[in-house]
């Protein structure tokens, strides 16, 4: 556990952002209650595999970047015909009861020692609001950060048979130099019969330290579908989590990540079936150049009344370098024998074979090495159902390369 950020923070730190963004006092408790916590929570679990633990969230020094009152950012909202995308101080002016309700209830706001922090300090806040019927797609937000520490939060609320897909942008402003910190967390809930997609394409800047949590919970013939893309910070610790709760829901998470130089990230993938007749398929693939590091957790819990379940995972991961690290750790928890469930995954290097076809036909070797790295990501690129995103991934993944 560490303290370092809880001395230097206070309540009338917090209760200052609480007044900037014209809160009501629920909302204050809650963020003052998250501050109370810090100094008995732990730090988020971090992914082990025999003999190691890959990620020292306790090793980082928070205190020195982090400063609660100055959040300077870029915020763009893109919206579409019948959907709210608001907003912090503008979503509790129109939705407060709505948000009272809803906040806290897919993220536990002191799940862990970060999430407490980002309960406590977020000032980037964005509300989507579906509601019932409506069907949307190509909203947008983009957040840049000008900031040493950015907290943002997002919460998505899809009403019964309401559509929404949605793409978020990270990316890191000039206003300040050095070492940064970003943490994010959304919540999403899908109604009986709703649909949320939600993707993001996090491109920080290589000093940013970078944490998030995003949880969607599925409710009867409900669907939550996760598109994370990791392309930039020093570090990530990524959660992308469903709980299907609802009869019949569904959750696709699909991740793509490429480091370089000395990036690190640690990535988990989370389903729980609660209920019959649910689906879920988690794709994840990466690869690793220089002396960057991997290490990626995908597990599939299936509960004791989910009858009829069907739940698949398989993760690879590309390794370009004889210094890069990268590991996988699938799991399976089946508590009912009516499930067909599956998971692999693989670490490896570039097929020498592939690489000796390709030169020996001319191709130069850096040049083949990059058409078989693109290649490599076209599976996951392919599961991208959104056109925008699947785009941008496959123009930066190229310039990476390049």
């Amino acid at each position: 556990m560490s303290t370092q950020v809880h001395a230097n923070l206070t309540e009338e730190q917090v209760t200052e952002i609480s007044d900037q963004l014209d809160e009501p006092e629920w909302l204050l408790e809650t963020r003052l209650e998250a501050l109370e916590a810090l100094e008995d929570l732990d730090m988020p679990d971090v992914i082990r595999t025999p003999g190691r633990d890959w990620t020292n969230l306790d090793a980082l020094e928070y205190e020195r970047f982090v400063d609660p009152l100055e959040f300077a950012q870029e915020k763009d909202r893109v919206d579409v015909d019948g959907v709210d995308v608001l907003a912090w101080a503008d979503a509790l002016e129109e939705h407060g009861d709505l948000i009272e309700e809803q906040f806290g209830n897919v993220v536990d706001p002191q799940r862990d020692y970060l999430t407490a922090l980002s309960t406590a300090l977020f000032s980037a806040g964005t509300v989507v609001y579906v509601p019932e019927g409506v069907v949307a797609d190509e909203v947008t937000i983009r957040t840049r950060m000008n900031s040493r520490a950015l907290f943002n939060y997002t919460l998505v609320v899809a009403e019964d048979n309401a559509s929404v897909t949605i793409l978020e942008r990270q990316s890191t402003g000039e206003a300040a130099d050095g070492e940064r910190y970003y943490s994010g967390v959304v919540e999403a809930t899908a109604g009986e019969n709703a649909n949320v997609q939600y993707g993001t394409l996090q491109d920080l800047s290589e000093e940013t330290y970078n944490y998030q949590v995003k949880r969607g919970h599925a409710h009867t013939y409900g669907t939550v579908n996760w598109i994370e893309g990791n392309l930039g910070s020093r570090l990530t610790k990524s959660s992308v989590e469903t709980r299907l709760v609802g009869a019949s829901s569904e959750s696709k998470i699909v991740g793509a990540f490429f480091g370089h130089g000395d990036q690190h990230f640690d990535i988990a993938s989370r389903i729980w079936h609660e209920n019959e007749h649910t689906t879920a398929d988690l794709i994840t693939r990466g690869v690793l150049d220089d002396s960057a590091r991997s290490v990626y957790e995908g597990v599939q819990d299936v509960g004791q009344e989910a009858w009829d379940t069907n739940s698949y995972q398989r993760e690879n991961t590309l390794m370009l370098s004889d210094d890069s690290e990268a590991d996988a750790s699938p799991k399976l928890i089946i508590n009912n024998h009516d499930t067909e469930a599956s998971h692999s995954a693989t670490v490896g290097q570039v097929d020498q074979e592939d690489l000796f076809y390709m030169t020996s036909r001319t191709i130069p070797e850096q040049t083949a090495t990059n058409m078989l790295v693109e290649g490599f990501f076209v599976p996951v690129l392919e599961e991208v159902e959104v056109d925008e995103l699947s785009e941008d991934l496959e123009r930066r993944v190229a310039e990476r390369l390049r």
